[in-house]
């Protein structure tokens, strides 16, 4: 990402008007209701089209019901305009959630959970700045959740999936949304590696596998590490979801 780019983007992040969220209160909700509400395509309706989105609501809630009363730390790679983290932030109303995307212009949500970061995460460097700061300013060692609903891109799931697990607590979970993108769309499928989908199916099943990413050693930690890896699908075609459980 270029420079200047991402510079630009930062600052009209910071002088456009938001919408402040956190006046507004509602009687006990689903995460579907908020995810509709604040225009996520995670619902089960899309509020932008009024057509079907990709239903991943009852997936998250069947995780997270439990832990609504929770201070759960939430990183998600991915925020685009802030409709995901909205939701989140009023369905777990005492954790916080940090958004990194490289471009936080279309942002339009505000509240004193959601932290909004500018910045291309294939910049590892200052990746791993941020998220140290994060930990220091905030008195914790690792994310609870992690949700990538970033490019899709192969490269950029693989990727960050190698760079980020470290930073997820035991018994967290690693979300990886629309992970068969790369099976669906060639645009997608910019690298020459196995896709996703038998990633996983190798890491569940201890299997090794040939890859330019992930060395011997990489797997061997990461099949070790690994507790459950469940796979859902939601209304589309191509709605698809995986939570990884880190052992």
């Amino acid at each position: 990402m270029n420079f200047f780019s991402l510079f630009k983007r930062n600052l009209i992040y910071k002088i456009k008007k938001k919408i402040l969220i956190d006046t507004e209160n509602f009687e006990s909700r689903s995460l579907d209701f908020f995810f509709h509400k604040y225009g996520s395509d995670k619902a089960n309706i899309f509020k932008e089209t009024q057509e079907s989105g990709h239903g991943f609501s009852i997936y998250y809630e069947n995780k997270l019901n439990k832990l609504k009363d929770k201070k759960l730390n939430i990183l998600e790679i991915g925020s685009f305009a802030g409709a995901s983290a909205a939701a989140f932030s009023k369905y777990l109303p005492y954790s916080k959630i940090y958004c990194f995307d490289v471009n936080i212009s279309n942002f339009k949500y505000r509240s004193k959970n959601i932290h909004v970061f500018g910045l291309d995460i294939n910049n590892q460097e200052k990746v791993e700045k941020i998220i140290n700061k994060i930990f220091l300013d905030n008195n914790i060692t690792f994310f609870d959740l992690i949700i990538d609903d970033g490019s899709h891109k192969l490269s950029d799931i693989l990727n960050g999936f190698k760079f980020f697990f470290k930073f997820l607590k035991k018994k967290g979970l690693y979300v990886i949304e629309d992970y068969k993108y790369p099976n669906y769309y060639d645009y997608n499928n910019n690298i020459d590696h196995i896709y996703v989908d038998e990633f996983l199916n190798n890491l569940q099943n201890k299997k090794f596998f040939t890859s330019k990413i992930f060395s011997g050693q990489d797997q061997k930690e990461l099949i070790s590490s690994i507790k459950t890896v469940e796979i859902f699908k939601g209304n589309l075609n191509d709605s698809d979801i995986s939570f990884i459980t880190k052992a």
